[in-house]
């Protein structure tokens, strides 16, 4: 009886079958990363539109929620970025440069070749210091994510990040007057050099420049060694309270999600407190398949579970590449049902605030990462409503009807008054 042979498993065995619930979500997630273009408007002869080429529908769709191109501290452009992403099959791709949205227009007009779609956003640099503990203040990375229209209130965003870029050069410089006494001097031209023109310099820049002029065998030894949060050669640049930037990127129309919160001393502290600061998600999903406690946390604080491969393009066996990370279809229809109103309302913000004072600056903050960017000489008013209302073909999925109906009275009857 002891030799009795287990019965071998059957190699017929079926899969088991996708659930309705991952069925539905995939046809959601389908229809959002892949809408059928509006009908062309004699107006917008050459406006193309704000949407991807109609791909199809069939297979999975894979969304790269975190990349860095050369704007910030990537090394490919936005344009690169973006056709390295359709090599590996990403569908969605959010461009998350740190602390500037300048690559956006460049990566839409790309992806429009692909049938890809982007999502505007940035990684914003944050402080996270409770002032009941003295000195126990750290760097917290915020990632915000908006509709194809971007922020509702532009300026707002733009004056935070732009205050954060200037903090970025002072930073810089005491980062070389420390690597100085360190013995471990860098020029700062080679540094600029390295950014490129425009761009505030981080530590990544910094880092290149110690291993092109040999005082570290690769950026990992540079961090490790110098430029670390607790490295002898780091410094604080001029980054606002975390908090604020979780509420501001709220007040914008945005959601916002906390970035890899692994490299964080006092993750819990940190992340009860953004919660309640309005906090969306957090990463939780790496590219090495590691999750550790973090998604206990995620659900503790109840936050929506997301993850990216923090691409940056510098090479090597060490960095992931891009759409490494692939998020459950689930998880992508929780992501985009959330984003629904909130990127919804700012839509409609943005369309009503035009509506109501058709300048030139707020038809520019209506167009601004669409792929129609030449708009000098329009008239406001005349082509501006007949841009306006090739807009609301665009976004209509994304907003009510009832919504909808509501912009087009009062830019009516903005017409009318003229």
């Amino acid at each position: 009886m002891g030799n009795k042979k287990k019965p071998k498993p059957s190699r017929n065995k079926k899969k088991p079958k996708t659930s309705a619930d991952q069925a539905l979500a995939l046809d959601y997630v389908r229809a959002w990363a892949h809408p059928a273009p509006p009908p062309p408007e004699p107006s917008a002869a050459d406006a193309d539109d704000f949407l991807p080429i109609l791909a199809t529908r069939g297979g999975d769709v894979l969304f790269e929620l975190h990349s860095h191109s050369n704007h910030s501290d990537g090394f490919l452009s936005p344009s690169a970025l973006v056709e390295r992403a359709h090599r590996n099959g990403v569908k969605v791709l959010a461009l998350t440069d740190h602390d500037t949205m300048a690559g956006i227009p460049e990566a839409v007009s790309a992806a429009s070749k692909f049938g890809i779609r982007i999502i505007p956003g940035v990684e914003i640099s944050a402080l996270y210091n409770p002032r009941e503990v003295a000195g126990a203040g750290e760097t917290v990375h915020i990632l915000a994510y908006y509709g194809m229209c971007g922020p509702s209130r532009p300026d707002e965003l733009d004056s935070m990040l732009l205050n954060i870029r200037d903090g970025r050069y002072l930073r810089a410089k005491n980062m070389l007057q420390k690597l100085t006494t360190l013995k471990v001097p860098i020029k700062w031209e080679h540094v600029t050099k390295i950014a490129g023109d425009g761009v505030a310099p981080g530590r990544l820049h910094i880092a290149r420049a110690m291993v092109e002029a040999g005082y570290v065998e690769n950026i990992r030894q540079a961090f490790n060694k110098y430029l670390g949060d607790d490295g002898p050669a780091y410094a604080r640049g001029s980054e606002p309270f975390a908090e604020t930037v979780v509420q501001l990127i709220s007040r914008t129309g945005g959601i916002s999600a906390l970035a890899h919160p692994w490299s964080l001393k006092n993750p819990d502290a940190i992340i009860r407190s953004l919660k309640g600061a309005g906090l969306n998600c957090m990463e939780v999903y790496r590219s090495d398949g590691k999750v550790d406690g973090f998604s206990e946390l995620a659900e503790k604080y109840g936050l929506l579970k997301l993850g990216g491969s923090d691409f940056h393009g510098r090479g090597g066996k060490d960095e992931s590449d891009v759409g490494t990370v692939k998020l459950a279809i689930t998880t992508l229809c929780c992501f985009l049902k959330m984003a629904r109103s909130i990127w919804s309302s700012a839509m409609k913000d943005i369309l009503l605030k035009f509506a109501e004072e058709p300048s030139a600056a707020n038809l520019g903050n209506m167009l601004k990462f669409g792929r129609l960017t030449n708009f000098s000489g329009f008239s406001p008013i005349n082509n501006g409503i007949h841009v306006v209302d090739f807009c609301l073909s665009s976004w209509s999925s994304a907003m009510e009807d009832v919504e909808l109906e509501e912009v087009r009275l009062k830019l009516a009857h903005y017409v009318a008054e003229r």
